[in-house]
């Protein structure tokens, strides 16, 4: 594919998923956060079936909003749903995924250094890898298990780290983290297909047919739901994670994954117990010190020079012929690279003021993460690398 057609499609579906994510999310906070700020309604409403109802000022009006304890007598003329904005979310994700990581499976899934697999392999594990994960959650929801949420929480947290350990042994760090993302992300949507409409739909059906409805419809729909709140923080950071090498290039990226699973997890909680105005702040302070910690585990090596690196003086010609060599073809004002034809990130290196500009990204990306030059196209080894951390060390170049 055409690079500039391909950046264009990147960046209008990219944008729909931000949009359509931002609708999905926002309807999902505010309804948790409506369920969870529902008071006991005067006894007129509780004789209408009301089981909860709540004041709320916006937008230089106020609202009175009510909720049934199973549903009104009959179905009022106009019924507002909630779903197309799951299903956009998913179907641009899924469109985003397949531009990037399959139709650019050599430039971003496929990492020779990892796994020397196939396009088509990676396709196909890449969706094997996503059914795999969907279909044991759908699975283990459908049983009693669902009933026992710390039971179903540590074997999808089990299943979780499983998934994030192999995908890690196949693909790109990017990609295996992107695919854990996307598993996520499904199984929020098939919570609203295979969940939530049906027991919704079987709730519209009862009262339509002057039937009771069945609680449990309500129940299910109230679980999935539920389970939807407290993986979309992990999610929300799967999908920014890929701009931050600091997480996805650790040697234990696979375990790094399913520490941040917990502590966004951990956050969500600490706001929803906060919406029945329980105030736990250990959690959240609990959040703050795991992430303070895994930063400190994972922060990468300082390089120490020795007392013959100190004494031989690298040379600015020294640098830039490594940098022409092995950054220029996607930092450039004229890129070489066949996939990135323009400057990646802004950034260009014309001369050693331009280097010495960007040193701090080179010491954070070059010498720290190691994720550039990208997948290592170029093939900078290690003795260059080094070549730049011992000139980054003799100008001190601030960090």
């Amino acid at each position: 594919m055409d690079p500039y057609i391909n950046e264009w499609l990147n960046l209008i579906i990219r944008f729909a998923h931000l949009v359509t994510g931002i609708a999905w999310i926002g309807a999902s906070f505010y309804f948790v956060w409506l369920d969870n700020h529902l008071e006991t309604p005067p006894q007129w409403k509780k004789d209408k079936g009301i089981g909860g109802d709540l004041w709320a000022i916006h937008g230089g009006g106020f609202y009175e909003v009510a909720k049934y304890k199973l549903a009104p007598e009959k179905m009022p003329t106009t019924l507002h749903w909630f779903k197309w904005e799951a299903y956009t979310t998913w179907i641009t994700g899924f469109l985003l995924l397949s531009l990037m990581f399959y139709v650019g499976a050599e430039t971003y899934l496929i990492d020779k250094r990892v796994a020397d697999i196939t396009q088509l392999q990676a396709i196909l594990l890449g969706l094997g890898s996503i059914m795999v994960g969907v279909g044991s959650y759908e699975i283990l929801v459908r049983t009693k298990l669902k009933n026992h949420g710390l039971i179903l929480g540590i074997i999808l947290l089990i299943i979780g780290t499983a998934l994030s350990y192999g995908l890690t042994q196949i693909f790109s760090a990017r990609g295996a983290f992107m695919h854990m993302g996307a598993i996520i992300g499904t199984v929020m949507a098939g919570n609203v297909f295979f969940g939530i409409m049906p027991s919704q739909r079987a709730l519209v059906k009862a009262v339509e047919e002057g039937k009771t409805p069945d609680a449990k419809f309500g129940l299910n729909a109230k679980l999935r739901s539920t389970h939807n709140t407290y993986i979309t923080l992990p999610v929300l950071f799967i999908m920014i994670s890929n701009h931050y090498p600091i997480t996805f290039n650790h040697s234990a990226n696979w375990l790094v994954l399913m520490v941040i699973v917990l502590i966004t997890a951990a956050i969500r909680q600490y706001f929803v117990l906060r919406h029945f105005g329980k105030q736990k702040p250990l959690i959240l302070v609990g959040a703050v010190v795991a992430t303070i910690i895994l930063a400190y585990a994972i922060a990468p090596q300082k390089v120490e020079l020795t007392a013959e690196q100190k004494q031989h003086k690298v040379t600015p010609q020294q640098v830039q012929t490594i940098i022409e060599q092995r950054c220029k073809a996607c930092h450039s004002d004229n890129n070489t690279d066949d996939i990135f034809t323009s400057a990646q990130a802004g950034v260009i290196f014309s001369d050693i003021d331009s280097i010495k500009q960007w040193a701090p990204r080179i010491q954070a990306r070059v010498i720290g993460s190691k994720d550039m030059p990208f997948m290592n196209k170029t093939n900078m080894t290690d003795d260059e690398r080094n070549t730049l951390a011992v000139w980054l060390g003799q100008n001190a170049i601030k960090k």
